[in-house]
């Protein structure tokens, strides 16, 4: 018997979908993001839900345009801010492919105050 392994064979999305709310921390804005799984090779992707065409921007360096006191990403007109604590989330728990829907231009601090 010959096995054949993929990268998809590696790649890990999430169980079920999941959704939190909290307060961004520079804007101040309520925010609610749903985490949704995904297929293998979508990545870490961003969906815009509050914007005309919910656009989406990947989370990759390429996009990244601001690192001032916390990290944004922005790509087909939506930018998303503080996503550093979330991202830092998913790869701990080997996370590859989720989709992010936020209604905010602003990641929640994930301070512990979920709701």
């Amino acid at each position: 018997m010959q096995l054949t392994t993929t990268c998809s064979d590696f790649q890990h999305t999430l169980r079920s979908e999941t959704r939190i709310s909290g307060v961004g921390i520079h804007t101040g804005q309520t925010v609610e993001i749903t985490l949704k799984p995904a297929e293998a090779n979508t990545g870490i992707v961003f969906k815009r839900t509050d914007l005309p065409n919910a656009p989406t921007v990947k989370a990759d360096v390429d996009n990244v345009v601001e690192t001032t006191r916390s990290t944004t990403i922005e790509a087909n007109g939506a930018r998303v801010g503080t996503i550093e604590h979330l991202m830092a989330a998913l790869v701990g728990n080997k996370v590859d492919n989720v989709v992010i829907e936020i209604n905010a231009p602003e990641v929640p601090i994930l301070d512990g105050k979920w709701r």
